[in-house]
């Protein structure tokens, strides 16, 4: 069951009401996280906002509050593979599929960030920038965001190159600086503009030779 609401107090809460969100659908690198957060009103925690208008630190500080104090949190993932495979839309909702599956507990309710049901077995309402406007949302954008961008930062070990600990696979001018100079690695999504168009160039050149 799907339900849109884009206004602040629109949405029913039950006991066990879960919110949902995602960090990674626009990078031209990486996986795509979700995270699901089922909230303890009796342990509020204070700050909570869309994890894009926190700074870094205070996203750390906010990331180990929501681990303590929530009922439960889970983590979702897909990868470059399943996001070139699926497309990013459906790659976001089977990370937010797996965060619910991973919570490892019953939950009454979902309330998902965004306008798509992700088809969770439970009542669902979607909201259009929920992460601004819900606490549990905006508690999953935070740990959604931490995780990736650690992830990112890990993933930089191993392509040094990319600056992929700056950027967080984000089309910056350096990581498309980096992308000409060095081309895609096995990290980049292949279904994505330029690294499609690198790729394709460089498929036309060999062609040519």
């Amino acid at each position: 069951m799907n339900t849109q609401v884009e206004r602040s107090g629109s949405y029913p809460i039950v006991n066990r009401t879960a919110g949902i969100d995602e960090a990674g659908r626009g990078p031209l690198a990486g996986p795509v996280v979700a995270a699901a957060v089922v909230l303890d009103p009796n342990k509020p925690i204070n700050g909570l906002d869309d994890s894009k208008a926190l700074k870094h630190k205070v996203r750390l500080v906010l990331k180990d509050e929501i681990q303590e104090r929530s009922i439960g949190w889970a983590l979702g993932c897909a990868d470059v593979e399943e996001i070139d495979r699926l497309n990013i839309l459906q790659a976001t909702l089977l990370a937010m599929r797996r965060a619910v599956s991973n919570l490892g507990i019953s939950i009454d309710m979902a309330l998902v960030d965004g306008n798509v049901d992700p088809g969770l077995d439970c009542p669902t309402t979607t909201i259009v920038r929920g992460d601004t406007k819900v606490a549990a949302i905006s508690a999953a954008s935070i740990l959604a965001k931490v995780a990736r961008d650690n992830l990112m930062v890990s993933a930089s070990k191993d392509f040094p190159e990319y600056g992929f600990d700056r950027h967080k696979g984000y089309g910056t001018r350096e990581h498309l600086f980096a992308l000409k100079q060095h081309g895609p690695s096995i990290f980049h999504r292949k279904t994505f503009a330029p690294v499609r168009d690198l790729l394709m160039n460089d498929e036309t050149s060999h062609k040519r030779s």
